[in-house]
């Protein structure tokens, strides 16, 4: 199973509170639940309140995590607390770029009152709540005919970074493996995209697919795309790009947008041959969802089945499109319960 990093006095708290917190944190958003256990094969816990915050707008994780007790009913009280971050813990701190402020364990701690904290990788909880979905919960994005067969199931996402996770079905528990998939060196498929890397590579010894599938990522093509275009760019913001690519009102975004969709179908194609992801993808991630109909249209799948003689495996494993929403909460919880019956 996948193995969360606990702080506390472990040996003196033999199993959970009934209700206790489970956060998601990522590099705009933190989303925080109340949960109490309900394992009944259906999902770990039972999501009780649940607040979605801005991480720009607050001065630090532990000022989030207290507004979130404040408005608890009154004599609500929680003593345990799972956190799922990008990012590893070294020593008292959540290590993550992409979070805009340092995470203090101790400070969580002891400002909360919590005697047990577990950090959980933000993508490995999300993995373990796909266990959860239904099908109605998704879009599919590429279908297959093929029966529905078990085996690994990829879950990754473009959003502040680009987070990537493999769910290992398996008895009692699923085991959730982590990844640093976007780090791996950004492929180029065409012209285009060799240019593109060229351009990325003038000011860094190392392009990963990172660089070009998440928010800044975007940023980073649209940039691209209009210095090799010759054109000024106007665009500040991923989110700037992203409307005005859904919005066709600027050319060189809707070009960024279409790169971005290419290389994501390359790049999907090529974890699932590395995983042997036969149970299926889950595309995740802030981004996706605003650009579901581009995406749908893009080359996202030609890219994803452009894999030689590996085309007729892809096309049996179906890639659908999740909402992000409660899910990294109830999969932090989830991986939580499991650390503690290991224990």
């Amino acid at each position: 199973m996948a193995q969360a990093v606990v702080h506390g006095k472990a040996q003196s708290v033999p199993s959970p509170e009934p209700a206790f917190l489970a956060a998601d944190v990522g590099g705009t958003h933190a989303r925080i639940g109340l949960v109490s256990p309900h394992p009944d094969g259906r999902r770990p816990v039972t999501v009780l309140e649940y607040r979605r915050y801005a991480c720009a707008e607050w001065p630090s994780l532990t000022a989030v995590l207290k507004d979130f007790v404040a408005q608890l009913s009154a004599g609500t009280h929680v003593d345990h607390c799972a956190v799922a971050s990008a990012g590893y813990v070294l020593g008292d701190a959540i290590v993550n770029d992409n979070l805009p402020w340092p995470v203090s364990i101790r400070d969580i701690r002891e400002s909360l009152g919590i005697s047990r904290l577990a950090v959980i990788n933000d993508f490995e909880a999300v993995a373990y709540a796909t266990q959860f979905m239904t099908q109605a919960d998704t879009v599919p994005v590429i279908e297959s005919s093929a029966p529905q067969v078990a085996g690994p199931v990829l879950v990754m996402g473009p959003g502040t970074g680009l987070g990537s996770a493999v769910l290992l079905p398996g008895k009692p528990h699923a085991t959730v493996l982590a990844t640093e998939a976007g780090q791996i060196s950004l492929a180029p498929g065409n012209e285009l995209e060799i240019d593109i890397l060229r351009w990325l590579a003038r000011d860094r010894a190392y392009v990963s697919y990172e660089h070009a599938l998440s928010g800044p990522g975007l940023l980073n093509l649209y940039n691209a795309i209009c210095a090799l275009r010759g054109a000024t760019p106007s665009l500040r913001l991923p989110a700037d790009v992203t409307r005005n690519a859904v919005e066709r009102t600027d050319a060189a975004a809707v070009e960024a947008l279409n790169v971005f969709c290419g290389l994501l179908g390359s790049f999907v194609g090529d974890l699932v041959m590395l995983y042997g992801a036969r149970g299926g993808v889950y595309l995740a991630g802030g981004i996706l969802p605003q650009i579901r109909d581009l995406l749908l249209s893009s080359t996202f799948a030609e890219r994803y089945f452009n894999k030689g003689v590996m085309r007729p495996f892809l096309q049996q494993v179906p890639v659908r499109l999740m909402e992000h929403g409660q899910l990294g909460v109830i999969g932090a919880a989830g991986l939580y319960l499991d650390g503690q019956h290991a224990h």
